[in-house]
């Protein structure tokens, strides 16, 4: 589709894989672009009958370009670092033109949304944005050293890309809650664990593939009339919940307490919170 995101299709598997090895497959505009563009070709597609998301190189994905979060650390004065990941924010919260969701959002709900199972395969690191695009795919098959994380806290910042409706969904309340309000790491083994992931594979892409073409063997028309309803419980009020996401991210970004996260983490010093209002 283009150098952010590859796509070929064979035997009506898609294969999709981020393709910014150089940097982890760190998500930027481009990649979040690509992501929800490279979904509605595939849902346009009737020959797909299944997908599988992987990244290549190391990682499936180490979330946000790390460099915008460099360059805010790095200005004490917010006024030419801080003011371009504001803009990035801006841009990715978007509302996409007819959707419920803005253009980080739909970058995972993309997957979700495809009449076509989604299989996630996740080596190296999943985190945070990474991790939720991960979350949009009906089944996700990690690699047991795989290293996963909620970890919008450390930025002081919440998860935005659909994750707080999918972590509810897939590991329960309380689960969904410690992982957020840590944002610790947990591996492959662990996510299997409390149902962050499906299951384990040494090799993830080389066992979803061969899950997806179990799939794809199957009735088209049966699957995604499955996939349909088993979808329909949780998408109930999910416009109101990325709504919020999207608020929350708002309301967070280039705040004191924000600024200061991503500071005292590049300062390698505890942070200075002041108390809320």
């Amino acid at each position: 589709m283009t150098d952010r995101v590859s796509l070929t299709v064979h035997d009506g598997v898609a294969d999709v894989r981020l393709n910014r090895p150089d940097k982890l497959n760190a998500l930027d505009m481009a990649t979040f672009e690509a992501l929800a563009e490279t979904g509605d070709a595939i849902a346009a597609d009737p020959s797909v009958r299944a997908v599988v998301l992987s990244g290549e190189g190391r990682s499936f994905c180490a979330g946000l370009d790390f460099a915008n979060f460099a360059a805010m650390a790095g200005d004490a004065t917010a006024a030419s670092g801080g003011d371009r990941l504001k803009r990035l924010m801006a841009d990715i919260m978007e509302r996409e033109p007819g959707r419920i969701t803005n253009l980080g959002q739909q970058a995972v709900h993309v997957w979700r949304e495809l009449p076509q199972p989604v299989i996630a395969a996740v080596h190296g690191h999943a985190l945070g944005g990474g991790l939720q695009i991960a979350l949009g795919a009906d089944i996700r098959v990690v690699a047991p050293s795989a290293k996963l994380s909620v970890l919008e806290i450390r930025w002081g910042l919440v998860p935005d890309m659909t994750g707080t409706a999918a972590l509810v969904r897939l590991v329960g309340e309380d689960v969904a809650k410690e992982l957020t309000f840590t944002g610790r790491t947990v591996t492959g083994e662990e996510a299997v664990r409390i149902g962050l992931a499906t299951r384990t594979a040494d090799d993830p892409r080389a066992a979803a593939t061969e899950l997806a073409r179990e799939i794809a063997a199957n009735s088209p028309d049966a699957v995604r009339a499955a996939k349909r309803l088993l979808n329909r419980p949780a998408s109930e009020g999910l416009a109101g919940q990325f709504l919020e996401e999207s608020r929350a991210l708002g309301e967070l970004r280039g705040s004191p307490n924000q600024t200061e996260a991503v500071r005292a983490y590049f300062d390698k010093r505890p942070a200075a919170y002041a108390d809320p209002a």
